[in-house]
């Protein structure tokens, strides 16, 4: 016996490795060093840092793989995988830098890990990180046919003095909410089950979702990406909006993640009404007959992530992110 008698093929591996080589290194920033392919990835710490501290994060992306397994559409879940992680590194004033990702399965399927890798890629280049590395496990035995599994590591940099610590917060501060981009990467194991009881197709395009989005089977609607929020945020402050705390709205929703941003003492009055609850949540809510107390202690409820500005930088914060194509919100206040 071999390994590939055993289930695993070495050469298949090699050959993905180098099929993905070009998507990889599309994403590199000045500062990636060496070759590909090696035990292990090197940057260089940008110049302009006098004391540059290195942030962490890591994630991924959830029973949400069983939706793109059953649509068989693999584009997307590599976005949702980077945005997971460099949403949260950003929290705390970082600039993501780089990004590894670990990708198991049970058979390596090219044409369905290229389609992953791809998004990854695209993540990559919306959150303006090197994706310079990561490991491809073949696993016989222990995943099913098709199925795969994503995990997610990046790093970031801060100047020391700038990190974001719940310190800057004050009394009077507004949190501006930004809109997401539909469920994001949290709930899924709610959704599949909403679905599975409710006998519901994911080719359906339920009449309630069709009028208030068009014409998006409900595949597509779940399958849609998480906004990676890095560019903009950067950009804002580059032009003078001082951010005082950030949050990025994922499992446990605003009540768990909001407070996470604020120091000993300090809360957060949110206002439910001030925006507008996504269609798919609406339908959600209708469908599997989910208490509103519930459905905010899953989904992020059409805010992805927050930022804490000064009374008087709140207009500014907004105008700035609709001239970004991010619809923004007022929608609390410090106590």
């Amino acid at each position: 016996m071999d390994y590939k008698e055993a289930g695993v093929d070495v050469e298949a591996g090699r050959e993905f490795v180098d099929h993905i080589r070009n998507l990889v290194i599309s994403t590199h920033r000045p500062e990636v060093l060496g070759g590909f392919g090696g035990f292990s990835s090197f940057f260089a710490v940008p110049d302009g840092y006098q004391e540059p501290v290195l942030v962490s994060g890591t994630d991924g992306v959830g029973t949400k793989l069983k939706l793109a397994n059953s649509l068989d559409f693999h584009h997307t879940v590599g976005i949702d995988l980077v945005a997971m992680c460099v949403n949260d590194v950003l929290t705390s004033g970082a600039e993501p830098l780089f990004f590894l990702d670990y990708l198991a399965t049970g058979k390596l399927n090219k044409k369905q890990l290229t389609e992953v890798v791809y998004g990854i890629a695209e993540g990559c280049r919306l959150a303006g990180c090197a994706l310079v590395g990561g490991e491809t496990a073949e696993m016989p035995g222990f995943y099913g046919s098709g199925e795969y599994d994503l995990a997610g590591f990046c790093v970031g940099v801060v100047e020391k003095s700038l990190i974001l610590d719940g310190s800057q917060v004050q009394v009077g501060d507004v949190a501006i909410g930004l809109e997401s981009s539909g469920i994001h990467s949290n709930g899924f194991s709610l959704v599949r089950k909403i679905i599975s009881d409710g006998n519901i197709s994911l080719a359906d395009s339920p009449d309630f979702l069709v009028s208030k989005m068009g014409e998006k089977n409900l595949g597509e609607i779940l399958l849609t990406p998480t906004k990676i929020y890095v560019k903009p945020i950067l950009d804002a402050e580059k032009e003078g909006l001082e951010i005082h705390g950030m949050a990025h709205i994922t499992g446990g929703g605003i009540p768990e993640n909001l407070p996470r941003c604020l120091p000993s003492g300090m809360s957060i009055d949110v206002d439910r009404n001030s925006w507008e609850v996504l269609p798919i949540f609406q339908w959600i809510a209708a469908v599997g007959n989910v208490e509103e107390e519930a459905m905010f202690n899953t989904f992020n409820m059409g805010i992805g992530f927050v930022v804490l500005v000064s009374p008087s930088q709140a207009e500014m914060a907004i105008d700035w992110f609709a001239a970004q194509k991010i619809r923004a919100y007022k929608i609390g206040e410090v106590r």
